[in-house]
């Protein structure tokens, strides 16, 4: 019975990963990279669109920043894992 729980928090972890962002879950990001490699070599824009499309919180988080920023608004972000943050930089380095 022990390890049926921790089973289950582990898929419950995952299933956070996933609403989240794909690339949280090990080897999305690099797959998904691959798959564009040769796109992204003439479109270097084309990685920062998939990376926003990937997540809806992002897709979100673009739309919003741009209307927040005209209105002279401040954005502090939080999150409960590190690797989102890491993805949120990953974006706003590329914008």
């Amino acid at each position: 019975k022990g390890s049926n729980v921790g089973n289950l928090r582990n898929i419950v972890m995952e299933l956070r990963k996933c609403c989240n962002h794909p690339y949280l879950i090990k080897g999305v990001e690099q797959i998904e990279m691959e798959s564009i490699m040769e796109q992204a070599k003439r479109d270097e824009e084309l990685s920062l669109k998939h990376m926003v499309e990937a997540s809806g919180k992002l897709v979100l988080v673009d739309k919003l920043l741009p209307k927040l920023k005209e209105g002279g608004h401040k954005v502090l972000m939080f999150s409960q894992m590190i690797r989102v943050l890491d993805i949120i930089e990953d974006y706003l380095v590329a914008k």
